[in-house]
């Protein structure tokens, strides 16, 4: 019998990726979610690890419905046989309620958008790490109230379906305080962009912070209601 969070989670999955724009990107997702390579997916569906790559690539044509769920519950199945770390993650964010004053706005895209295109967007300059990164999502974080108010396992929210996203960081000082908060937990960002502040006054801890984990850091002085205006607007 398969739980009532597996059902709700298979129906999400499923869904997004039969009504993408991009399905063998949105397929990608979900398989990077639950940190899952293309060979050990294709191996458990019996398929060629090329199959999932040209899926994933788009040079296969989209997989129909009855593909799909089966590709989302072998991904479901696979993370059950070890240990069901990413379901667990997940159920947080089906069942829990983002505070206002903690979480401004948050969004997750069906396919990847490159970071470079949200940094022209809302007029990031870079302090360290590479700008050759996709991003599936943002997510706007009151940087003070975050820190005071979340746990450790409550900090997980703010990542939304995807770890692959840029957290934005709201009225930071120096930018240490988010950093360190995101060493001590298990998930990492792709990118965190630090608002309010300029490049020459981030902590000099901070860099080295992001390249342990590999971060991108990019500072920008565009005001919280700007910012959550022209994220939301653009159609990605």
């Amino acid at each position: 019998m398969k739980s009532g969070l597996r059902l709700q989670l298979a129906e999400k999955m499923a869904g997004e990726i039969t009504l993408s724009d991009s399905p063998g990107q949105a397929l990608k997702k979900w398989r990077v979610n639950f940190n899952i390579p293309q060979g050990v997916l294709a191996e458990h569906l019996q398929v060629s690890p090329s199959v999932i790559s040209d899926y994933e690539g788009g040079r296969r044509k989209s997989p129909g419905t009855a593909v799909v769920g089966k590709i989302v519950d072998t991904i479901l199945s696979i993370d059950e046989v070890n240990g069901g770390k990413s379901i667990k993650k997940f159920a947080k964010i089906l069942y829990s309620e983002f505070d206002e004053d903690v979480i401004y706005d948050i969004h997750d895209y069906a396919s990847s958008v490159p970071l470079s295109l949200i940094a022209e967007a809302i007029s990031c300059e870079l302090l360290c790490g590479s700008m050759e990164q996709q991003i599936y999502g943002y997510t706007v974080v009151n940087s003070l109230n975050a820190i005071m108010q979340l746990s450790a396992n409550e900090f997980n929210k703010i990542y939304g379906w995807s770890t692959e996203r840029a957290l934005i960081f709201t009225n930071v000082s120096g930018g240490k305080s988010p950093m360190v908060a995101i060493r001590v937990t298990p998930f990492k960002p792709r990118s965190v962009i630090l608002q309010g502040i300029d490049v020459e006054n981030v902590h000099p801890l901070v860099s080295r912070l992001a390249e342990r984990d590999r971060i991108t850091v990019l500072c920008t002085r565009l005001d919280v209601p700007e910012i959550v205006e022209i994220l939301r607007d653009k159609p990605w």
